[in-house]
């Protein structure tokens, strides 16, 4: 099968379109053959190199965390899905490869696709509502007139946090450039923030919740719009050693991660806050609850461009460009 590979680690290295062999099925796999893949930034952060401590893959490695498709073959044990399915799915760490024609997935990271999404606008969905259920249900636990800052709104995971706030009654902020507000306003943000002309932190004040997606000066900037009490969640770091014990790091790690993230942590504490950082796990249960939010119309997805699958190297750099408003995919068929 064809599929686009990294052999080393470089902000300027490419991916590279190979022929590998079609993935061997484990008992509790199944086999898609993928037909659109979405791309997210963390597949440029991985083969920039900037995880391979927390996740020290094997190179050649095939890039892509978000798959949907059909399933063509299933594993001995797998009882909830079948040949034929229409799926999609962020597969777990290091099985990721979704820039590739086929993938063997584990059924528990797997869901049906929703019934009223193209394949594209399926691709576009995992990671990113993966991660603004995980941050908002889970970790935030937002409730009904509680307020939430959700930075860069115009992003692939602002525009799904976005909706998903609003489905559990959240007031909602969000930063953006003014042309991108008539599609916030349209997905529920109510306060619009635009980063080039304002500063959040004069408007915003008395906040529950900040889902922090950018770098560490404005998390700090963040922490200051929070009542006491308040939780500040960051994709985008600094990681936590509580990050480190969950995943198994070494110890050595773990003790990077405390000195780097100790700054942001002593100073939340110092205000009554709650830090944490949020690194996506995959999760079939929690997609299938995403999936009945789509079907129901609670939940769009918002897709800027589609390239076919052979300028995967092209829709990285696009991705990396941050030019984009919402999620960018490849078609495989």
């Amino acid at each position: 099968m064809k599929a686009f590979t990294i052999n080393k680690y470089g902000k300027k290295v490419g991916v590279a379109l190979t022929d590998v062999p079609v993935p061997a099925l484990k008992e509790d796999e199944v086999l898609v053959e993928i037909y659109a893949s979405g791309l997210n930034l963390l597949d440029s952060k991985i083969k920039a190199g900037e995880f391979k401590f927390i996740l020290p893959y094997k190179l050649p490695l095939i890039l892509g965390h978000d798959a949907a498709g059909v399933i063509t073959d299933v594993g001995k044990n797998v009882k909830q899905f079948k040949v034929g399915d229409e799926v999609y799915s962020r597969p777990s760490d290091f099985s990721i490869g979704t820039f590739a024609q086929f993938i063997a997935i584990n059924e528990k990271d797997l869901a049906l696709k929703p019934k009223n999404l193209a394949m594209e606008e399926a691709a576009s969905i995992p990671l990113v509502s993966l991660t603004a259920w995980q941050a908002l249900v889970e970790k935030a636990n937002l409730k009904k007139g509680q307020k939430v800052f959700i930075q860069a709104g115009s992003g692939g995971v602002g525009t799904i946090a976005i909706q998903l706030a609003k489905h559990l009654g959240a007031t909602v902020a969000t930063t953006a450039s003014e042309k991108s507000f008539p599609m916030l306003k349209e997905l529920g943000a109510d306060v619009l923030i635009d980063y080039k002309k304002e500063d959040f932190e004069t408007i915003l004040k008395d906040y529950d919740v900040v889902l922090n997606s950018q770098d560490t000066k404005t998390l700090e900037k963040s922490l200051r719009i929070l009542k006491p009490g308040g939780k500040a969640i960051s994709i985008s770091g600094p990681p936590t050693p509580d990050f480190a014990k969950a995943i198994g790091a070494p110890w050595f790690v773990t003790i990077i991660l405390s000195l780097i993230s100790s700054g942001i942590r002593r100073k939340a504490r110092k205000l009554g806050l709650e830090y944490s950082f949020l690194f996506m796990r995959a999760d079939g249960k929690q997609l299938e609850e995403i999936s009945k939010l789509i079907e129901k119309g609670e939940i769009k997805p918002v897709v800027d461009k589609a390239f076919p699958f052979e300028q995967t190297n092209e829709a990285l750099e696009y991705v990396e460009s941050g030019r984009a408003k919402g999620k960018v995919v490849i078609n495989l068929k």
